[in-house]
């Protein structure tokens, strides 16, 4: 009794632990970097190549930023963008740029958009000192 309940615990595990572990990967090919076009209907992102020989993912993040504003010079309406460089996946929106290990995992900011629009390093960003009242 006390050992088949064991292996029920241990199998109900596994399980769990396989559906956490489904997600989508990001491509790892050195140096390429890919935008991401959603899956319709539940059906799988599918990952575009958007340039090679990139030697950074913040050079990545430029190329995507780059595609972002040609297609809105275009008259697209599409204002956040995602990619992916050698197993991560970058996104791009109004605030500026985020790193993740995962789609729908945790981010962290990697550029801040200044005033103007521009992508700069977040300390690099100064902010004006407050007015006195």
């Amino acid at each position: 009794m006390t050992r088949s309940l064991v292996l029920l615990t241990a199998l109900a595990g596994a399980m769990t632990l396989g559906a956490c572990a489904g997600g989508v990967e990001a491509p790892a090919e050195r140096g390429v970097c890919y935008a991401i076009e959603p899956g319709e209907n539940g059906a799988e992102p599918k990952f575009n190549v958007v340039a090679r020989d990139q030697p950074q993912i913040e050079f990545c993040a430029a190329r995507l930023e780059e595609m972002r504003l040609r297609f809105l010079g275009l008259g697209g309406t599409r204002r956040e963008v995602s990619g992916a460089y050698q197993g991560q996946f970058i996104f791009i929106d109004r605030a500026g740029v985020w790193f993740g290990k995962s789609l729908e995992g945790p981010r962290f900011m990697a550029l801040a958009r200044t005033g103007d629009g521009r992508l700069a390093v977040p300390g690099a960003i100064e902010q004006p000192p407050p007015v006195p009242q």
